[in-house]
């Protein structure tokens, strides 16, 4: 085999050679392409961008529809409040997640990562801007060979000051999720942005910035830790993006007066267009790769290459190794995709869908807790009482007013004394100082259980009940 240059090179003494840990990056330059697939992860672009960027902008019962409001530790989406102690749904959504891109990938690969990840969100939507500023990918390639000239320079400012601009609208949309955003637009534009609006907001445009417009398939190729532990969720029915090898190979240009078979070819004509259009820079003819994010972009350009040459479009398709292997049709592709692996994952998902919905549906809007004085446990009254001091944190979890009325029970004769009934403004917690008196006389020296109820003066049925001790000695 002749020796490269490179290889020529003498060894040094002791025969070792140094080898770089770290590839150079080359820059790709992905291809425009339309089709089918390239109509859907536009149309999932508008929507996830339409969602993200109006959705600040909703209000509800007078306020912001979705507001993590950090500083008073409260959290609006639409109708519902939440606090810190309702963090057990954010475990189930968090679950929910997972589960969903277990299912997902199981039946047909990264569907996540091609289609609604933010990171190829945002790249797609930097390449466009990209394009209509300094061109498709042959202009691009020529501008950046070239030296730099006024024209260069005008058109990579252009394109960074619309990155930029572009960058810091998303950082400062992310930032009206956790400040109410009309302040947060009258505070822009009076230039009295506080400091930690104005940081998170820098932040967050530059990392968008940077992701988007500069590292872009580095940050699915290393960043990124599904694209290690995918191939742990497929398996042979998985619906994957493929290369028919039986029905392209052996590749070879031609033009399209050429008998393919009388040539003894395949119909790939090996154009190459499947590796241009490529955001990450796979060839996907060379089997399954970790750095395939299956946006379909190759079976676009594929079937546009198919047309022109007039053979049959799925020369690159969603198929499974399976299907592949066996020529399954299209039909019985789709009905293995549909095993009890998956089923299973489908039937868990809709549980706990369910059961999260179930739980919102049937929750209490009044949380009590009842914390005891502990400077002083019992004390007697003038009258011959004893007495226990306690503090009722009560929440209300609703956006109107309402008034509670305070009750103890588990003792003979036990009395509260406490401001009745407690009004509580919408959305807040108050504390409530109350008393519980017992006769001395009939009770003995110890601990005993007694129970709270705070029920809703205007809705009785919604009451809440909590335990606590009274003691005496």
């Amino acid at each position: 085999m002749p020796q490269t240059a490179q290889d020529a090179q003498p060894s040094p003494p002791g025969g070792e050679l140094e080898a770089s840990l770290y590839e150079v990056r080359k820059k790709i330059y992905p291809r425009a392409v339309h089709g089918w697939w390239a109509g859907w992860r536009w149309a999932l672009v508008w929507a996830t961008q339409i969602i993200y960027y109006g959705l600040p902008w909703l209000t509800w019962n007078e306020r912001q529809a979705v507001l993590f409001d950090l500083a008073a530790r409260k959290f609006y989406v639409f109708g519902l409040v939440f606090w810190p102690q309702d963090v057990i749904y954010l475990t189930v959504l968090l679950i929910i997640a997972a589960l969903s891109l277990f299912l997902f990938t199981a039946v047909a690969g990264r569907l996540w990562c091609g289609y609604a990840c933010p990171q190829t969100v945002y790249t797609e939507i930097f390449m466009w801007i990209e394009r209509r500023i300094e061109g498709e990918r042959m202009a691009r390639i020529r501008l950046d060979a070239a030296p730099w000239t006024g024209r260069k320079i005008a058109l990579k400012s252009a394109k960074h000051a619309a990155w930029i601009a572009f960058a810091l609208w998303t950082g400062f949309t992310f930032v009206g999720y956790f400040t109410p955003i009309t302040a947060l637009w009258g505070s822009l534009l009076a230039f009295s942005l506080g400091p930690w609006e104005t940081f998170w907001v820098a932040f967050y445009g530059f990392a968008t910035w940077g992701n988007a417009g500069f590292m872009r398939e580095q940050v699915c190729k290393y960043m990124c830790p599904y694209a290690r532990f995918q191939s742990a969720m497929f398996d042979r029915d998985t619906l994957i993006i493929t290369y028919d090898q039986r029905r392209g190979e052996p590749r070879g240009a031609r033009n399209r007066s050429i008998d393919r078979a009388a040539a003894g070819l395949g119909d790939c004509v090996n154009c190459a267009i499947c590796v241009q259009v490529c955001p990450t820079g796979i060839d996907i003819r060379e089997g399954l790769q970790y750095e395939c994010i299956g946006c379909a972009a190759c079976i676009d350009a594929c079937d546009q290459v198919m047309d022109r040459m007039k053979y049959s479009r799925g020369l690159i398709r969603y198929s499974s190794e399976a299907g592949i292997e066996g020529g399954y049709s299209a039909r019985q592709i789709v009905r293995r995709a549909l095993r009890p692996r998956t089923l299973l994952y489908g039937a868990v998902l809709l549980g706990v869908i369910a059961a999260l919905f179930l739980t919102l549906f049937l929750r209490t809007p009044l949380k009590v807790d009842v914390i005891r004085d502990r400077a002083a446990l019992v004390r007697e009254t003038a009258d011959g009482f004893l007495e226990n001091v306690y503090r009722l944190q009560l929440m209300n979890t609703r956006e109107a007013t309402h008034r509670y009325r305070l009750e103890v029970s588990g003792l003979d004769g036990v009395q509260v004394i406490a401001k009745q009934p407690v009004e509580i403004p919408p959305a807040t917690a108050m504390t409530v100082p109350v008393s519980v008196r017992v006769d001395a006389t009939k009770l003995r020296t110890g601990s005993h259980t007694i129970t709270f109820r705070v029920s809703d003066v205007d809705q009785p049925a919604i009451a809440v009940t909590e335990n606590s001790r009274f003691y005496v000695r």
